[in-house]
């Protein structure tokens, strides 16, 4: 009931007003059923205009930070929120069980494969999470490209600024049934995971960087590291057409 309030009567008509965002491909969403919502990142606004534009409730995989606030935990809890504890172990674990189970359930599951907000405005190598959810529930996962948000609120930010035009695109659907029979199999989830983020750098049109943007990010932190602006090129983009390069690790 919070959700559909929030949407449909106080929170979605004041972002409708004041934004205008845009949509492209609902019709690609399925009608019922469990399915992935995997998007690119870059602002965290992300988060309001991908739910608003999809005609289904979509609950997400977040960062356990925002649990750690009374300012920000609520509103997480009242919208179904699945807690990610970015440290890994067990908790990584439970949190991934949790989203195969709301997969299980029907729900709609929203996912940033790459982990975190982009630190530049390029695409980052996806985590294999995404993979492991698709393959052991068993469910299509439609590309999310989401542009136009870092104007409304860039990453040092604290509030959102009555500027810019987000857009919100659903690509087609991606099934990956001839990987069902190996759900752990880590050579799986990585080509689940680079075909997933493939398509997401065709609908975006961003440079596809292959690294983990946490770790990029970590680099940047430092205080001799370089700007964005003059981080090293991308290895693929889209208008090489050639697609991310597979993470042999895992």
């Amino acid at each position: 009931m919070f959700y559909e309030s929030m949407k449909y009567v106080f929170l979605g008509p004041m972002l409708r007003a004041v934004w205008r965002p845009k949509v492209k491909g609902r019709e690609n969403i399925p009608r019922t059923g469990g399915v992935i919502l995997a998007a690119n990142h870059l602002s965290f606004v992300d988060s309001l205009f991908m739910p608003l534009m999809c005609p289904r409730t979509v609950v997400f995989l977040g960062k356990a930070d925002y649990f750690d606030s009374w300012r920000t935990r609520w509103f997480m809890k009242s919208v179904g929120v699945i807690p990610v504890r970015r440290e890994g172990g067990s908790a990584s674990e439970a949190a991934i069980l949790a989203g195969i189970r709301a997969l299980k359930e029907g729900k709609v599951v929203g996912i940033y494969p790459e982990g975190t907000r982009s630190p530049d405005g390029r695409l980052y190598r996806g985590k294999t999470g995404v993979a492991r959810m698709a393959l052991e529930a068993q469910v299509p996962v439609i590309p999310v490209a989401i542009g136009g948000t870092p104007e409304i609120m860039p990453l040092d930010a604290k509030v959102p600024r009555p500027t810019g035009r987000p857009t919100v695109e659903f690509g087609k659907p991606l099934t990956f049934e001839r990987y069902y029979d190996r759900p752990k199999d880590r050579f799986a989830l990585r080509s689940v995971t680079d075909e997933i983020m493939y398509e997401i750098m065709m609908l975006t049109g961003q440079e596809y960087v292959d690294e983990y943007a946490a770790r990029v990010k970590a680099q940047l932190s430092r205080p001799d590291a370089p700007s964005p602006a003059s981080a090293p090129p991308p290895v693929a983009s889209r208008r090489s057409g050639g697609p991310p390069p597979g993470d042999r690790q895992g």
